[in-house]
């Protein structure tokens, strides 16, 4: 996409990034940061297919599936501290 044909926004981008010396960053990582942070965060999978756009669930699955092991570890570890208590009480 030429210069000319980019809509206004992505300038802005691309002006804000070069002049704080983050060049190297492009729009698509903060898109990417931005669906894996919410993962990370124990939003619902649906919530953030919708928020990106992504047209079925299994896209957004399969591209940001590398955050759910380190949910479903946080989850295998709540229900042992759930069991651990009521064991004790």
């Amino acid at each position: 996409m030429g210069l000319a044909t980019r809509p206004l926004p992505a300038l802005r981008i691309v002006a804000f990034r070069c002049s704080a010396g983050l060049d190297w960053l492009h729009l698509h990582d903060l898109r990417h940061a931005f669906a894996t942070f919410l993962l990370d965060q124990g939003e619902e999978l649906r919530t953030v297919m919708e928020l990106l756009g992504h047209s079925t669930i299994r896209m957004t699955a399969d591209t940001y599936g590398h955050v759910l092991p380190a949910r479903a570890r946080q989850a295998a570890s709540a229900i042992d501290r759930i069991l651990g208590q009521e064991g004790t009480e």
